[in-house]
């Protein structure tokens, strides 16, 4: 077998991380001896042991080791954090070779992990599948290289493209669905796997959402609003629930339990990414409004858009946000339509 096959088992592996590490990477591991897998793991949570420990943990007869190529999708740690340096016990077991996806891009390692690796005699090959190996952990790359979370949008437009019925036309104070039951058990899922999901304030003050998972299983994201001006009242579900909760503001920084305030100026939406990024979050979901989706548009601070076509038309009422290229990818979701968009 070729390292490019050991290393696509790497990433099969990491994957099934997905959701549950952040702020880690995510990673798979693969030990081979022999032209045989006789051990393998990935990093399961947040605080757990790393994918390296618990590929060697799973190998029956430690002694083959030493003979062993490790393979592994992002370069191993070497400083302490919730856990031990995996550096440390691949040195310990003496194991000669490893085959690396890409260099860890975090400062702490950022190739201190391999420099430790090859002075204790490991020889080292990487750069293996190094673009899927970046792009499985692109959330993981952009907040350690940009400095700033992996800005996901989102929205679902109707037909004649509007995302909501203008508050006149609203014949009740209810969400008014645009997608079917289907893609918004998909829109849950994606809340599911990102660290948290923004909105502006007059979503909150128009539908009154909770921002959670109630369509899918799984944690729930970090919820954040945009609140310039400290519009929001006591009886909204989202200052009641038991959920935390930020409301990022013109004004003022507190607490009050699980509930925060954080002054932000707000001239520029780079700003409200420079909160997000010192809250450690690494992947952020903007679901709305129409304006606030645009602003980072406009500032070209979004990494991805999902957008769902609904079948229905109401022709007067909230335009949807420009975007001015053309989808990537798109797919039938019922009679609805997902598209996928990437900056050009």
């Amino acid at each position: 077998m070729t390292d490019e096959f050991y290393m696509k088992r790497c990433l099969f592996l990491a994957k099934k991380g997905i959701g549950y590490t952040s702020p880690n990477p995510l990673v798979g591991c693969v030990i081979v001896y022999d032209n045989k897998i006789v051990g393998e793991g990935w990093h399961q949570s947040y605080g757990e042991s790393h994918a390296e420990v618990n590929a060697i943990n799973s190998v029956n007869n430690i002694s083959i080791l030493t003979k062993s190529t490790l393979y592994v999708n992002l370069e191993p740690c070497n400083h302490q954090g919730k856990t031990p340096p995996c550096t440390d016990l691949i040195i310990k077991h003496k194991i000669p070779k490893l085959v690396i996806g890409v260099k860890d891009p975090n400062n702490k390692v950022n190739g201190k992990g391999i420099e430790k690796l090859k002075k204790n005699g490991c020889q080292i090959k990487i750069n293996v599948l190094k673009k899927d190996c970046i792009n499985l952990n692109k959330r993981f790359f952009t907040f350690h290289q940009k400095k700033r979370p992996y800005v996901i949008l989102k929205w679902a437009r109707t037909k004649d493209g509007f995302i909501a019925p203008s508050n006149k036309t609203k014949k009740t104070n209810k969400i008014f669905w645009i997608s079917n039951p289907w893609s918004i058990k998909i829109a849950h899922k994606y809340r599911s796997t990102e660290d948290g999901i923004l909105v502006g304030v007059n979503t909150i003050l128009d539908d009154d959402p909770s921002l959670t998972l109630r369509k899918w299983n799984g944690k729930h994201p970090n919820r954040y609003v945009l609140d310039p001006n400290l519009r929001l009242y006591d009886n909204l579900k989202i200052l009641k629930d038991k959920y935390p909760l930020t409301i990022i503001n013109s004004h003022k920084s507190f607490i009050i339990k699980n509930k925060k305030w954080i002054k932000c100026n707000f001239k520029k939406t780079s700003n409200v990414l420079k909160i997000l990024y010192k809250e450690n979050i690494q992947s952020l979901l903007v679901e709305g409004g129409s304006k606030t989706i645009q602003y980072f548009i406009d500032e070209n601070l979004w990494d991805k858009a999902i957008v769902f076509t609904g079948q229905k038309k109401i022709t007067n009422g909230i335009k949807e946000p420009l975007l001015k290229i053309n989808e990537t990818y798109s797919e039938k979701i019922g009679n609805d339509i997902l598209s996928i968009y990437y900056p050009t």
